[in-house]
């Protein structure tokens, strides 16, 4: 790989065009380039001798990414965090590591499409987007079970809620779920932003939009704003449709299925470990932090 980085660059190339060919960060092309053959040599050396972090982990990892050739770092990270309580281990030494043991076993990696969503935000407090997710995922007995999830996201700080069902939904379970978000956000956002689902809409005329008795009841005794748009809307509602992405490869990918109950209490806790917890890829802030700052400025109570 030195030798490689040091041949690409007196052809020319940038250092994200030799990191991206070599598969390794810029942080690591620009650390190679600084250093000389004799220094190289010498960390070379150091890396025979030293203990990584996540050696007494290998076996297991080694055996999740051979059962399931399409686990990424950040599930991986999420993993050992929930099974072996693994704590100040950053995600890029997991990742770093991964990718070793992808080179050594020859397991490769599995590429996934890049997230997008619109980048202006609405301020705090005032947009929550919704969406509905649905997944297969294998019961103890091995059977594949479908399951179904709604999503829920405060679109100023990016702090998720999901919340699972085994049966399709209905038109009260939507309405049961807000109830629950709610009370998980603490409050009520003043724009709410869904598709354009049968749960919640009969049919659409010209620009008018006629809701289910339900939820229209609901609407209005909640009193928010609704704002349809279009099934998979990248421009409009980019964030939610991140989410159910993110819940079905983080959360969701490989995990046994015991019962409804123990589901959405491990989505709770992955949220809190996870889901909220880590830098989001777009503000580079934590949402829980965020959240905490747009709950005491902005939120609505939900008691009416």
């Amino acid at each position: 790989m030195y030798f490689s980085i040091l041949g690409m660059k007196e052809q020319g190339l940038k250092i994200t065009q030799i990191a991206r060919k070599l598969e390794v960060s810029r942080n690591t092309v620009y650390k190679f380039l600084e250093m000389n053959p004799d220094e190289f040599s010498k960390y070379l050396e150091q890396l025979e001798t030293r203990q990584k972090k996540l050696d007494g982990y290998e076996s297991s990892i080694l055996q999740w990414l051979r059962e399931y050739p399409d686990l990424s770092a950040a599930q991986i990270h999420d993993w050992l965090k929930e099974r072996f309580q693994v704590q100040n281990i950053s995600e890029g030494t997991v990742r770093n590591y991964v990718r070793d043991l992808r080179k050594k076993y020859n397991i490769p990696k599995v590429m996934q499409a890049r997230q997008y969503e619109a980048v202006q935000d609405p301020p705090p407090g005032y947009q929550l987007q919704v969406d509905f997710g649905e997944t297969k995922l294998r019961n103890l007995q091995g059977n594949l079970v479908r399951l179904w999830f709604m999503g829920f996201v405060l679109s100023h700080s990016r702090h998720k809620y999901v919340q699972w069902l085994d049966r399709p939904f209905t038109t009260k379970d939507v309405v049961d779920m807000h109830e629950e978000a709610f009370a998980f956000f603490g409050g009520i956002p003043q724009e709410i932003v869904y598709d354009q689902d049968h749960l919640l809409l009969t049919s659409e005329n010209h620009g008018d939009l006629l809701f289910t008795h339900e939820f229209a009841s609901y609407v209005k005794q909640r009193d928010f704003r609704i704002r349809m748009c279009r099934k998979q809307d990248p421009e409009s509602k980019g964030r939610i449709e991140n989410v159910v992405k993110y819940v079905k490869r983080n959360f969701a990918r490989h995990r046994l299925f015991a019962n409804l109950d123990r589901l959405n209490e491990d989505c709770v806790a992955w949220l809190h470990r996870t889901g909220n917890a880590k830098i989001h890829h777009t503000t580079k802030k934590i949402p829980a932090e965020v959240y905490a700052l747009e709950k005491s400025t902005s939120a609505r109570s939900t008691q009416k």
